[in-house]
């Protein structure tokens, strides 16, 4: 049997409202132990999901604010479990003499996520849609809240259940003919099982195809500030932060190494990365910082390639430099944009890259001082990366853990079409086709090892 836990659902931070919440054998006496209905009556008798008001008090018994408590009695309540929350007032100090009660009231800390786990163990959730609740809280754009909460309504669960129950079918027809050989069943074909295989595939590519997006949606894509020494490229990130990140001089080389924020540009969510400036270098550790930004800008997807718009372009040198730096960044990164900085001066020529040989890619003008521009950069990056759904929101892989098992299945499946192309048996084909479900099986939840599942649920706040 679960213990019962109690925690503050709310931030600790003063607010209008502060929630704590109880789950778990013994959730609405407890409660009862520090909630004193103005009607008289405990929260046993009372029905579920009906607010009550009540005075909140501490483990002495005293009076320490005036609040409303609901119950949920298992199995209709978030976790399946018998639950009862108090809303406060949001006072930290309120809070924690709450919760100081309900533990001397026979409740232990709740672990971070633990009440969403719960859910999860008890049928309530599966564990897409229990990534969704740590992704719905982490949201950061309009799009990736929407597609956190249709993960969390059943949108990714819906897509991978209908390949699953295919193969399942399949399987079950196979062995219906092999178990009972008398009964008037369609015989197992061949075909049936090359075509079956093949739907399957089809549907894990196209599931596997959403990745890229959907982790962009909810991680960000990983953006490389990259450009030549004192081109503004901290001036471009502490412009878009709205804050001063990065040291801003006029000496080249002042930033030595990657600077990494996170920042919403044009509805997109951006992983920024402030690199050093790439450029030939004596110092070691200058040095060090240039092949770091290297690396940035070899795992980014997207580069935002600074130059100083103000450069009349006299020097040769320079010139020759701008240019390598622009095809590095154009071979090593999916997208790029230029960005010629200091608008607010007297411009100098203009560039004309292309990008491997193709369309030139967005220009934009920009002034960190001033701010004039940094609209248009968020126009271009959402050109980039267009934010609208393709489909039901959330039917999609959001993480590595859901793509890796739709690639195992996927390998899977493909195993199984080798082996029957080539005239394996159908008995040893269908081993392959069980791999595959087991594979579905751990990115739905119907199956998983309890490591992972320790490690999913680690990286959700305490209280949800």
């Amino acid at each position: 049997m679960s213990e019962l836990i109690a925690a503050i659902s709310t931030p600790a931070v003063p607010s209008a409202i502060g929630v704590l919440r109880l789950s778990g054998p013994g959730a609405i006496q407890c409660a009862d132990r520090v909630f004193r209905a103005r009607n008289g009556r405990p929260l046993a008798g009372t029905e579920d999901r009906k607010l009550v008001y009540g005075s909140l008090l501490d483990r002495e018994g005293n009076v320490i604010d005036q609040v409303l408590a609901t119950v949920s009695r298992a199995p209709h309540s978030y976790t399946g479990e018998e639950t009862a929350e108090l809303q406060c007032h949001g006072a930290p100090v309120v809070l924690s003499l709450g919760l100081e009660a309900l533990y001397a009231a026979g409740a232990r800390p709740a672990r971070p996520g633990e009440f969403t786990q719960r859910a999860f163990l008890n049928g309530k959730l599966d564990l897409t849609q229990a990534e969704a609740v740590a992704d719905l809280l982490e949201a950061e754009t309009p799009q990736a809240v929407r597609t956190a909460a249709g993960q969390l309504t059943g949108a990714l669960s819906r897509r991978v259940e209908g390949i699953y129950s295919g193969l399942v079918d399949l399987l079950a027809h196979f062995h219906a003919v092999l178990d009972y050989p008398d009964e008037d069943i369609d015989p197992f074909r061949a075909q049936e099982l090359e075509e079956a295989l093949e739907t399957a595939e089809r549907g894990l590519e196209d599931l596997l195809a959403t990745y890229d997006r959907g982790k962009f949606l909810t991680r960000g894509v990983p953006c490389a500030i990259v450009g030549l020494p004192n081109a503004g490229k901290s001036s471009l990130l502490n412009a878009l932060l709205g804050y001063q990140r990065a040291i801003v001089t006029d000496i080249p080389g002042t930033t030595r190494d990657t600077v990494e924020e996170r920042c919403v540009v044009g509805g997109v969510l951006l992983r920024l990365i402030d690199t050093a400036g790439l450029r030939d270098t004596d110092d070691p550790v200058e040095r060090l910082g240039v092949e770091r930004s290297r690396a940035a800008l070899a795992e980014a997807q997207l580069a935002l390639v600074l130059m100083d718009g103000s450069d009349p372009g006299e020097d040769p040198d320079r010139l020759v430099a701008e240019l390598a730096l622009w095809e590095e960044a154009a071979g090593r990164c999916p997208q790029v944009v230029l960005v010629l900085t200091k608008a607010d001066l007297p411009q100098g020529r203009d560039r004309g890259f292309s990008v491997h040989g193709e369309q030139a890619p967005p220009v934009v003008r920009l002034s960190a001082k001033t701010g004039a521009g940094l609209e248009d950069l968020g126009a271009a990056v959402a050109r980039l990366f267009p934010q609208g759904s393709g489909g039901e929101a959330g039917a999609m892989l959001t993480n590595a853990r859901q793509a890796q098992a739709a690639r195992a299945a996927l390998a899977a499946l493909r195993e199984a079409e080798t082996g029957l192309l080539a005239g394996v048996t159908p008995d040893a084909v269908l081993t392959d086709v069980e791999g595959a479900l087991e594979a579905l099986a751990e990115l739905t939840g119907r199956t998983i090892r309890e490591d992972v599942v320790e490690r999913i649920f680690s990286r959700f706040c305490v209280g949800k």
